[in-house]
């Protein structure tokens, strides 16, 4: 907890120090002060353990605290193809995050990188894989954290992300670890939602 609580005082000086740099041109456009950004995402699973490919919707709110910088909430619903690993057919399952949504903009257009942190519901069938004789029970969900890297405009976001849930050994198998994590390209289109 104490690496977490660092990275997150880390991003926030960070955050600070490009936030007082920013011009204000992103408030000439008022109604892109508040906005729902709907998106989708698609990515490989890593490691590929149990699931060999990720395909997702994203939903969340950004209010621009300063015009580089951004914080709002997060959630949607990425789907894992199972896979034959080690013997065993995988079942397929789904990750539904509710998390903190923090992204910085060191320009009004171009680059940007921010992060989604909070919790992942894992769902789906209830067992690892489908031929598994002990019945191993998978994770019901863990700490999810989503940093993304990209281009943006006022309508668009770009993004390369890596999406992950921490489940420690919860549904391991032998031979096999338990992963919810992918590494894919996100796009998503913001909705202005005025002042």
């Amino acid at each position: 907890m104490k690496t977490i609580t660092k990275a997150l005082l880390g991003l926030g000086i960070m955050a600070s120090g490009l936030t007082f740099a920013q011009e204000t041109e992103k408030y000439d456009n008022p109604g892109m002060k508040n906005m729902i950004k709907i998106g989708a995402n698609v990515g490989i699973a890593v490691p590929q353990e149990n699931a060999s490919a990720a395909l997702g919707l994203d939903v969340a709110y950004q209010n621009l605290v300063t015009p580089g910088f951004g914080l709002g909430v997060a959630t949607g619903y990425t789907h894992y193809f199972g896979r034959e690993n080690a013997g065993y057919s995988n079942n397929d399952f789904g990750v539904v995050p509710v998390a903190g949504l923090i992204r910085i903009y060191p320009k009004d257009t171009g680059f940007y990188f921010g992060t989604d942190l909070g919790y992942g519901f894992i769902v789906g069938d209830n067992e690892v894989a489908s031929n598994d004789i002990t019945n191993t029970q998978r994770p019901d969900g863990g700490f999810y954290i989503k940093p993304e890297i990209g281009y943006h405009n006022n309508d668009w976001n770009f993004s390369l992300q890596y999406q992950k849930v921490f489940t420690g050994n919860t549904g391991n198998l032998a031979g096999q670890d338990f992963s919810a994590g992918s590494l894919g390209l996100g796009v998503s289109y913001n909705i202005p939602l005025g002042q």
